[in-house]
């Protein structure tokens, strides 16, 4: 199915609708006096998107808007997952205090803005379109990082952030160029037809990739693309930190799985992927995978400040992402869209704790969650030792079925060495995981730690994203399921 234009408008509902929530919180926010509905308009409208994308899932697979963007199931699961990201964050946003010092027109606008290029980064069919949904993603997170008005770590982590971000940006838009050269089209299809036919230089196409992976890999945080994170994380609002681990983290999986899988590799039989004749670019993720992991845990052991632990988990958890990309096959692939999922749930719970104990007390280092159980906040305490054991990959949790998933697509695969170096790693990240556990619950609160009175209003998302944490380590089948199912590429 190729539609046109106007054609294809009837399977861009979600697109459309995001888009015109966008336009319609930037009117309110001219007109209305009393802010505080914003967010509800934007949550609405992320709603009825959420609706139109899941309505979508019976449509025929196809290229949209003269072959520029792929409707398959694929593209519709990284719909599903912003959507997610962006309402809790949204709901998250409405009880942080540093939310309520920004323009609140501004920042609804820019984080829908930016949930509107994730869907673009995982429906591309074009080199030119996954730039533009790249930049579009990256332009918005640089402004909602640096939203904090006359903050000078939020201002800093916006401007590392940006230089960052437009040195992986022209690196990759230069290995676009050169696979653009080499086959002499800038569409998916095609690139993947003129590289089937080995006429293309494999040196050249593994530097092109290497460049094209510098753009990936600062969006997904890999290492060595991953130096702007910590003071990222550290600097922007919590809410929007939570927005950027998971949500921004997603879409860069998206991107890569389809440039890296219906753009340059061929399906083969039972669901195996077959790579371009003469490019070894799985062994190139299979290293990035453990340097990953390794930098981004024996970094995190170190860390006071627990956004900033959080921010080196991210990157940790960012190489297990990318064991799924090594095997190359189906089960790999569904492994990490399973693991996409659990770590939306468990990553944004940890910074939602994170951001309550913040708004209460005012500190972010450990040391602030000493005898929190104690306190007065035994809630969020337990809640959070869900989400850090989650993390760390420990029963009964969903962390657990995710890492298992994972593991056993790579030893499947005889990747005995990556399969050993991801188990010693979620070894090491019990410590530092623990670390605060043993924190809130063992070490009693000094005569000067007073009451830490959290807004009980913020229970109900607690609830919201633990339960799932939960439930999914104990009865996952409905995710494998959903998740296998939106394993769908439309080749043709």
């Amino acid at each position: 199915m190729d539609l046109a234009n106007l054609e294809s408008l009837r399977f861009f509902y979600p697109e459309l609708i995001l888009a015109g929530t966008v336009l319609i919180v930037s009117l309110l926010d001219l007109f209305l006096k009393g802010k505080k509905t914003l967010p509800l308009f934007a949550a609405a409208g992320a709603l009825l998107s959420l609706w139109a994308a899941l309505a979508l899932s019976g449509a025929p697979g196809g290229r949209l808007f003269y072959r520029m963007i792929t409707l398959d199931g694929f593209s519709l699961f990284f719909k599903v997952v912003p959507l997610v990201a962006v309402l809790l964050v949204i709901w998250m946003s409405v009880y942080s205090r540093e939310i309520r010092q920004v323009n609140q027109g501004e920042y609804y606008t820019v984080l829908l803005a930016s949930t509107l290029g994730m869907f673009f980064m995982a429906s591309s069919n074009n080199l030119l379109m996954a730039y533009l949904s790249l930049e579009l993603v990256s332009l918005t997170s640089y402004v909602l990082t640096g939203t904090l008005p006359h903050n000078r770590r939020s201002s800093e982590a916006a401007l590392k952030y940006l230089i960052y971000g437009g040195v992986a940006s022209g690196s990759m838009i230069y290995g676009m160029s050169w696979v653009y050269g080499m086959t002499g089209s800038l569409e998916y299809a095609r690139i993947n037809e003129v590289l089937a036919g080995g006429t293309a230089n494999p040196a050249a196409l593994f530097i092109a990739f290497v460049l094209i992976l510098a753009g990936f890999g600062y969006k997904v945080v890999i290492v060595p693309f991953h130096m702007w994170s910590p003071d990222v994380y550290q600097g922007a609002p919590t809410p929007v930190t939570a927005f950027l681990s998971v949500g921004s983290n997603a879409a860069g999986v998206a991107i890569m799985i389809r440039f890296f899988f219906p753009a340059i590799s061929q399906p083969g039989d039972g669901g195996d992927w077959i790579s371009t004749a003469g490019v070894e670019w799985p062994r190139l993720l299979l290293i990035a995978s453990m340097v990953t992991m390794t930098v981004g845990n024996l970094c995190a052991l170190n860390q006071q400040n627990v956004k900033r632990m959080l921010a080196y988990s991210g990157i940790a958890h960012a190489g297990y992402v990318l064991m799924g990309l090594v095997v190359l096959n189906n089960d790999g692939l569904a492994a990490t869209l399973f693991y996409i999922v659990v770590y939306l749930l468990m990553n944004l719970g940890a910074f939602l704790v994170v951001m309550m104990i913040s708004n209460a007390t005012g500190r972010e280092d450990i040391e602030g969650y000493r005898g929190l159980a104690w306190r007065g906040a035994a809630f969020p305490a337990v809640c959070m030792a869900v989400f850090l054991f989650s993390l760390t990959g420990l029963p009964p949790m969903a962390g657990f079925i995710g890492k298992l998933l994972l593991f056993a697509a790579v030893i499947k695969e005889h990747f005995y060495m990556l399969a050993v170096v991801a188990i010693i790693n979620s070894v090491i990240s019990l410590y530092y995981y623990a670390r605060i556990v043993k924190t809130m619950f063992l070490d009693f609160p000094a005569e000067d730690d007073g009451e830490v009175a959290v807004a009980r209003s913020t229970f109900p998302l607690l609830v919201v994203l633990a339960l799932p944490t939960v439930l999914f380590g104990i009865y996952w089948q409905p995710l494998v399921q959903y998740t296998n199912q939106s394993l769908s590429f439309f080749i043709r």
